[in-house]
């Protein structure tokens, strides 16, 4: 590893440190306090509105917060970004289907950064490209048009733009919305081997049921962090109530 590698492993992958953040007078992250290790698989949870998609653009330096400040592997969210550290798949990637693009062509968009300016691919891009959808069950498809695919083949697909891209923290929002059971089990086996891998995956879910078998901690949000820590310690009544404002009910039964 080089002296630079060393370096970024030994700060936490993601740490958040108080961090706020505000749309007009809706306050949508209040004091956020996070570390996440390299290598570990967090789930993200919360209602809707509290804020999981705000933190994941603060992480990728697409919001600035008001207060407090975000470091991936010891840099800003820009610095990190620039250098392609950070892989972002969104809830509804804003792609038109339609379009005559193959699912090769959209992995290879994660390799633009280390192109020149004329993108012309070298032996390298095709190589991290090929391993990439190696890596995410998609090699039979690279030539099929990504308006084909599956709603769990597209997210893999951007999956896929994430490694080529050399990303080693993945936000994930919402992955398995939309996707059927089939789908769900091969990105989770993806991730898992992506974690084994020593990348850093945040996965915002409302499946909650699904979370001990993903994650291996689980950070509850409502504007700030209510409870971090292993899914056992964290998923109780008290803590969900304090989370969703409910009681009582089995965690397989909360959306």
């Amino acid at each position: 590893m080089s002296q630079e590698g060393a370096e970024l492993d030994r700060e936490p992958a993601v740490r958040v440190e108080g961090v706020g953040v505000g749309y007009g007078d809706v306050l949508a992250l209040d004091g956020v306090d996070l570390a996440i290790a390299q290598g570990r698989v967090c789930g993200l949870v919360g209602a809707n509105g509290s804020g999981k998609s705000t933190l994941f653009k603060t992480v990728t330096g697409m919001i600035t917060p008001a207060r407090g400040r975000v470091l991936v592997h010891g840099l800003t969210p820009t610095a990190a970004r620039k250098r392609g550290l950070i892989g972002y798949v969104p809830q509804s990637e804003q792609v038109d289907w339609a379009f005559p693009v193959r699912v090769a062509d959209v992995v290879m968009m994660g390799r633009y950064g280390h192109m020149g300016i004329t993108r012309r691919p070298r032996a390298a891009d095709r190589a991290a490209v090929a391993d990439a959808l190696e890596r995410t069950h998609l090699s039979d498809l690279a030539d099929r048009q990504i308006g084909a695919l599956s709603g769990g083949q597209r997210k893999r697909a951007f999956v896929a733009r994430g490694i080529a891209q050399g990303a080693r923290v993945f936000l994930l929002d919402e992955p398995f919305a939309g996707v059927d059971k089939r789908s769900e089990a091969t990105i989770v086996e993806v991730l898992r081997a992506m974690r084994d891998a020593g990348h850093t995956l945040v996965v915002s879910t409302h499946d909650l049921a699904g979370v001990p078998e993903l994650c291996d901690e689980v950070a509850l949000l409502q504007r700030r962090v209510v409870a971090h820590g292993s899914p056992e310690e964290v998923l109780t009544p008290q803590r969900l109530l304090e989370t969703f404002g409910i009681e009582g009910r089995p965690v397989r039964e909360v959306a």
